[in-house]
């Protein structure tokens, strides 16, 4: 099967998030799958299927499947847009979190069309505050969980217990294990940063996360007072990212550089 390796979220190799793609012509079993995710040992691996009207996508990451992935998504709209699509505006993908649709714009970058998230407000859980080594943030609680700290310093500097992060699904009753916990706060060159923590589904640290948009747009979005910004990701790598809060609807921006192409042998 044809295989690819993208960075995402960044115009610069070896930054950004990096993402597997997998072209497929049929579903092969679940735990092939599985063992490709983990063999590539990336935060997530996409696999596509050509359907009439688009593609299904499914992604791994090394220890499980899971609903909902953007950089990956976008990985694989950029490879496609690419590869078999180039004369397409938009690609649509069925998923485990309905058809989510990527459309080229302008200056090179990729526009992904995903459910927004809201929160509700939740208590400092015992195991974030020792995770965190702190207790002064707030809480909220939607598909994942997000910490809101006073200052994008402080982000930056946090060295989280990943130990005690994993005892925060069983705290918080979150329903499994593909759930992770944003911590954010407000941005010095940008309107918002953050950072994204999946210890439960084999990804201590994201490095630059999509699916975290969904919860994060509408939430600055909110207390900005204005539907566009931009915003950081402050992993090792990071990441920079335009988001629009569409009410029901986020949308979520970012440029792809392409790292490898391959083919991968199951047998």
């Amino acid at each position: 099967m044809k295989y690819y390796v993208v960075d995402v979220f960044t115009d610069r190799l070896f930054s950004g998030n990096p993402a597997g793609v997998c072209l497929l012509d049929s579903w092969p079993a679940d735990e092939t799958l599985q063992n490709i995710a983990a063999e590539n040992n990336l935060s997530e691996t996409a696999f596509l299927v050509k359907i009439d009207g688009g593609y299904n996508l499914r992604w791994f990451t090394p220890t499980l499947e899971i609903d909902l992935c953007g950089h990956a998504t976008m990985g694989a709209a950029f490879i496609l847009f690419d590869e078999a699509e180039r004369s397409a505006r938009e690609l649509r993908f069925s998923t485990l979190s309905g058809v989510l649709t990527v459309t080229r714009g302008g200056d090179e970058r990729l526009w992904m069309d995903f459910p927004a998230w809201s929160a509700e407000p939740a208590p400092n859980y015992p195991a974030l505050a020792k995770a965190f080594g702190t207790d002064r943030f707030e809480t909220y609680k939607a598909a994942d969980l997000m910490a809101v700290l006073e200052s994008g310093d402080e982000i930056g500097r946090l060295r989280p217990d990943f130990e005690a992060l994993k005892k925060v699904e069983a705290e918080a009753g979150m329903p499994d294990n593909s759930f992770g916990v944003i911590i954010t706060a407000p941005g010095q060159d940008c309107d918002f940063v953050s950072r994204y923590f999946a210890p439960n589904a084999g990804v201590d640290e994201d490095p630059v996360t999509g699916r975290s948009h969904c919860l994060l747009t509408p939430y600055w979005s909110k207390r900005l007072g204005r539907p566009k910004m931009t915003a950081r990701q402050l992993s090792r790598r990071g990441g920079l990212l335009w988001v629009e809060d569409f009410g029901e609807r986020v949308k979520i921006g970012g440029r792809v550089k392409l790292y490898l192409s391959g083919d991968i042998r199951t047998e």
